[in-house]
């Protein structure tokens, strides 16, 4: 793989330490939960995290979106530390865990560290329901100032990856990183993440989009932000155009959008185009875990990205990547990737 470095890619976002168990129908009753909750944890869902350590069997999984997407971009690539990632953790034995779950994959982890708790996710699994809930504790308390001390790591990049959550930690941090995508001619890619970002974060999320060269979402991503952006229509092929001709800050790259929609085609958005990759549906059998699809399709993309491949090759490995996390518990990596030809 000519062309591959350390550090060529850095990525921004909340570390999250996954501990996931199998449990039954009657202890999400107990806790007043759903089979496919994703939620934010309450002071009445914080004992649950121990039980699942001290009573369950419990799987370690280094999560959060970029964190994901990241370790599933190393695992394509089979070479490590050509990415780097920038969140923030506590001084705890699940900041040991985590980082020591997420260098195994390859990812070069350059943590902020806090006397908060480091922040996790209980997954819940009933069969093929998971139920969801996230404690960010840590993850809320990344600073600008880690960034600074870390600049090298920016300067060093050629690729940056952001999710939209990460505009409710730092986006002064996000503005740094776009700045010097700006002045560097480097390429910044950004996720609109989930639905609440557009609405409630508006301000920080269109303060940066001036800057995102390639912007991910989808479907119902997308029709909330074409709400609140008052674009008057709800068809996902005029949405992606109105995306694609924001204000844009680098007139030297054209913005490029990505839309995906389940099983349905994923929409890619290059200049006055559209075009439509197919989505092979996987049988139900098949099918044991749809969380962390969409990070696998971005971790997809961005592993042909980084190598200079086409958009169709970024796009099709996406695809493959997704449909392969599906097949799996959690977003989890290990053993061979599939065939790409």
């Amino acid at each position: 793989m000519s062309g591959l470095r350390d550090g060529m890619l850095l990525g921004m976002g909340n570390p999250l330490l996954d501990i996931s168990s199998v449990v039954d129908n009657e202890y999400l009753t107990k806790n007043d939960l759903g089979p496919d909750n994703a939620i934010l944890a309450e002071e009445k869902h914080m004992h649950i995290f121990k039980e699942l350590q001290e009573t369950y069997k419990a799987e370690y999984i280094a999560g959060g979106s970029v964190q994901n997407t990241l370790r599933i971009c190393q695992w394509i690539l089979n070479r490590p530390n050509v990415v780097t990632f920038f969140g923030c953790v506590g001084k705890d034995k699940n900041a040991e865990i985590l980082e020591e779950n997420a260098r195994s994959d390859g990812v070069n982890v350059v943590y902020d560290k806090c006397d908060e708790a480091t922040g996790c996710c209980a997954v819940l699994i009933t069969g093929k329901h998971r139920s969801l809930i996230a404690h960010l504790a840590a993850a809320n308390h990344f600073s600008k100032e880690h960034v600074i001390k870390n600049f090298n790591y920016v300067e060093n990049a050629e690729f940056y990856y952001i999710s939209g959550f990460f505009l409710t930690v730092s986006p002064s941090s996000i503005m740094m990183v776009a700045e010097k995508a700006l002045e560097s001619n480097k390429v910044l890619l950004m996720n609109l993440s989930a639905p609440f970002i557009s609405i409630f974060f508006k301000d920080p999320l269109m303060q940066v989009m001036p800057y995102i060269d390639i912007l991910f979402g989808n479907e119902s991503e997308a029709l909330t932000f074409a709400k609140e952006q008052d674009f008057g229509t709800e068809n996902l092929k005029e949405i992606g155009f109105k995306m694609l001709n924001l204000p844009k800050e680098n007139k030297n790259r054209k913005r490029v959008v990505i839309l995906t929609q389940g099983h349905h085609p994923v929409m890619l958005f290059e200049g006055e185009t559209v075009r439509e990759f197919p989505v092979v549906e996987l049988q139900e059998c098949d099918i044991v875990d749809t969380n962390g699809a969409g990070d696998a399709f971005v971790g997809g993309f961005i592993s042909q990205l980084v190598q200079a491949k086409s958009y169709d090759d970024c796009i099709n490995t996406g695809i493959i990547a997704a449909r392969e996390i599906i097949k799996r518990s959690g977003c989890a990596t290990g053993g061979d990737f599939p065939c790409l030809n």
